[in-house]
């Protein structure tokens, strides 16, 4: 029997494109999403989609989310051009948003939840600026994970919080309190740690000694268990501007400030899904993505224009070879 995992990008409020490609797949399911995964992972808004899901939301919900609520995240001026100048400096100085609306957006849909009460095992990346280290929550099926009691919430936010976006989420951790910002310095793909980890389940289920994913401990055993894995990995499109030769070679701190998230962020989930192609088979690894227009830079403009017209992208995208893909993901599950 294959091992299912379903893998949830970062990308803001791009999420609105991933939100409206798996209500197709849920529509083209019939059922919830998450009764037909093992393992969801998420990083930064793909948190919120995984922990959703985990929780038993509909997709069609989330993409109502994302229209309805992306301004109480994102608060948008009025005038968007005209402010957009101040919001440049600002960023200098403070982050753009105070989190504030993150919190209180994730609050009203998750409540007083614990991760330990998702419906579906679920891993979210974050990054611990304390020890300058990964935090993975995971909450495993069979295991006390020692973060299960935490809120819902509070993990989402800290997997959301984009450094120069928000400021870091502060949270208790091992009696200490540490800062934690966006898993997508991590893995803004998580799928290589949702692979990570089904290895690890598979040679536990196996009565196995624990290996750790790393090169020198993949063995035939490994990929004997990597043949039986079924990844679906959900983008939320990727940005095409380019950075001309003369910006790369002229910028400094205050140029590079938003163009190198951007580019460590891209960059980050475009090697794990190379990763992820050679370790699985074509027939067992669905990758969904699309080329973004430069005007689709901005992950934190929730405009109802721009909302629209993420959701015209992502019904683009399945029109052209979405569809298609999405159909062979179901024959894969079923």
């Amino acid at each position: 029997m294959s091992y299912k995992i379903l893998s949830l990008s970062g990308g803001g409020v791009r999420g609105l494109i991933t939100a409206v490609w798996l209500q197709r797949l849920e529509q083209k399911l019939g059922t919830p999403i998450a009764q037909h995964f093992d393992l969801i992972a998420g990083t930064s808004t793909g948190a919120l989609i995984a922990c959703a899901l985990a929780s038993g939301i509909p997709a069609i919900a989330i993409v109502d989310l994302y229209r309805t609520r992306a301004k109480d995240i994102f608060p948008t001026p009025r005038a968007w051009w005209l402010n957009r100048f101040w919001r440049f400096l600002r960023q200098f100085f403070q982050p753009r948003y105070d989190g504030e609306g993150l919190e209180r957006v994730l609050r009203d849909v998750f409540g007083d939840r614990s991760f330990g009460e998702l419906k579906v095992p679920t891993l979210i990346t974050t990054y611990d600026l304390h020890r300058r280290e990964p935090l993975i929550f995971k909450t495993i099926e069979g295991r006390a994970e020692k973060h299960n009691g935490m809120p819902i919430w509070e993990i989402c936010k800290a997997s959301a919080s984009a450094p120069v976006y928000f400021p870091a989420h502060l949270t208790r951790i091992r009696g200490q309190v540490v800062p934690l910002i966006d898993g997508g310095v991590v893995a803004n793909n998580p799928a290589a740690c949702a692979i990570a980890e089904a290895v690890r389940i598979h040679h536990d289920r196996d009565g196995a000694a624990r290996a750790d994913f790393a090169e020198d401990h993949v063995t035939e055993d490994n990929f004997r268990g990597l043949k039986t894995f079924v990844v679906a990995s959900f983008g939320t499109g990727d940005v095409a501007r380019p950075i001309s030769i003369r910006e790369s070679q002229t910028w400094g701190a205050i140029g590079w400030a938003l163009p190198l998230i951007n580019v460590l962020f891209d960059g980050s989930a475009d090697s794990v899904d190379y990763i992820s192609r050679q370790l699985l088979s074509s027939s067992d690894y669905f990758r969904f993505q699309t080329e973004l227009a430069p005007v689709f830079d901005d992950i934190d403009r929730a405009d109802d224009a721009h909302l629209n017209a993420l959701i015209h992208v992502a019904e683009a995208y399945l029109a052209r070879e979405g569809d298609a893909l999405l159909d062979q993901l179901v024959a894969t599950l079923r």
